[in-house]
């Protein structure tokens, strides 16, 4: 039996491998994401030079707080709501190609905000030894937990295969 490939089967393949590649995409921007704060905590326990450095700077200490927490109580919402409705307006109303490529586009902003917020937040930390900047920071990692990529997750936002099993 000879088989033919359609221009649908062709079309089929290619989106299957932009998700695919999409997905890889943000899965590694994720474990990055995660791993740099992680590795800025590993290593600051590690007795470096930089720990504490500033703990008894009383001006440092109230504008690296205020700036870490202001800088958490902009990004975390932002990131989760802006993202929603964005996908709502922008990402729903385009075809397919497009909406894949603003997905990826507003994913990646999406975590990189909350990147920002969680890392300023160790490095505030590990600089000042100050506990309100580690809870900032562990307030953007879980917000981060919001953020999982995945194919199934991509595939139901973007309303893709909506009766297959991803």
């Amino acid at each position: 039996m000879i088989y033919y490939l359609t221009s649908f089967d062709l079309k089929t393949q290619f989106m299957e491998q932009r998700i695919k590649r999409i997905v890889m995409y943000l899965k590694a921007l994720y474990v990055f994401c995660w791993a740099v704060p992680l590795l800025v905590g590993i290593a600051s326990e590690m007795d470096t030079p930089w720990l504490g450095i500033l703990a008894g700077d009383v001006r440092a200490t109230y504008g690296v707080e205020t700036l870490v927490i202001l800088l958490t109580v902009v990004c975390v919402p932002l990131s989760l709501k802006l993202f929603a409705w964005v996908l709502a307006r922008r990402i729903d109303a385009v075809g397919i190609d497009r909406a894949l490529r603003l997905y990826g586009v507003w994913s990646t902003v999406r975590v990189l905000l909350l990147f920002l917020s969680s890392l300023s937040g160790f490095l505030g930390y590990y600089l000042l030894l100050s506990n309100k900047c580690l809870l900032c920071g562990l307030i953007a990692l879980v917000a981060m937990l919001f953020c999982v990529p995945g194919r199934k997750r991509l595939c139901n936002e973007l309303h893709i295969g909506q009766g297959e099993e991803g």
